[in-house]
């Protein structure tokens, strides 16, 4: 069995990251989970209903697990690199929402396999 490899910076890790994230119906849930945690954050502080902000990490992260382990079946990136996975889920949701995202897994597929 191969050891994983350790990536020391958060633009090494990105293109594994996308490559986690190969199945379109994952990153959808992923884009609606981030897309929540905005949503609940925006309202939270409009609202001054602080309690709300505990809804953030069961959005974010529920809709995400759903995708990894109930769509991709694998492990997500958040128990290995927390603040990279975090910080990718975001890079991510802008380049889906850009229109990048096809081009940025082919560039992230290209350099995992170098």
């Amino acid at each position: 069995m191969a050891t994983e490899k350790k990536y020391k910076t958060f633009w090494s890790f990105y293109p594994y990251y996308l490559t986690e994230h190969g199945d379109a119906t994952n990153r959808t849930l992923h884009f609606l989970g981030t897309l929540g945690l905005l949503v609940i954050l925006v309202t939270a502080v409009a609202l001054q209903k602080w309690w709300m902000l505990a809804l953030i990490p069961v959005c974010g992260y529920g809709f995400a697990w759903v995708g990894h382990f109930f769509v991709e079946k694998n492990r997500p990136a958040t128990f290995t690199y927390p603040f990279y996975s975090l910080a990718s889920d975001f890079v991510m949701f802008w380049h889906m929402l850009t229109g990048q995202i096809n081009k940025k897994l082919e560039e992230a597929s290209r350099v995992i396999s170098e």
